[in-house]
């Protein structure tokens, strides 16, 4: 699993294509963001099939907007975001990004 970077509206337009892609905004500054992407980490370790990306919102703030702005998501960091067919159909933020909410959100 390769864990792919993001800054563009391209590149996010691009994975929106997939049936299912896993968006998470990460702050680099932020000890809750570290922890929750640690579990972002493992859970996609761990189920590499996953199409997903994460974007550093200090790096790609208008990239951040755009999503929330676009998909009506307030935003948050660390957030992750799933979609499916191109549209968010769950959002989860803070200490409630763990492997098993990831899970049970992308099994659902």
């Amino acid at each position: 699993m390769v864990m792919s970077k993001i800054e563009t509206e391209e590149q996010f337009n691009q994975l929106l294509k997939e049936d299912t892609f896993l968006l998470f905004k990460h702050s680099v500054t932020c000890p809750v963001s570290a922890e929750a992407f640690e579990q972002y980490e493992r859970y996609i370790l761990e189920n590499a099939q996953i199409k997903t990306a994460y974007l550093a919102v200090q790096e790609a703030r208008p990239l951040s907007n755009y999503v929330a702005e676009t998909f009506d998501v307030k935003h948050q960091s660390p957030q992750a975001i799933l979609f499916k067919s191109g549209k968010p159909t769950w959002n989860e933020s803070h200490w409630r990004i763990t492997y098993d909410s990831l899970s049970k959100a992308i099994s659902e």
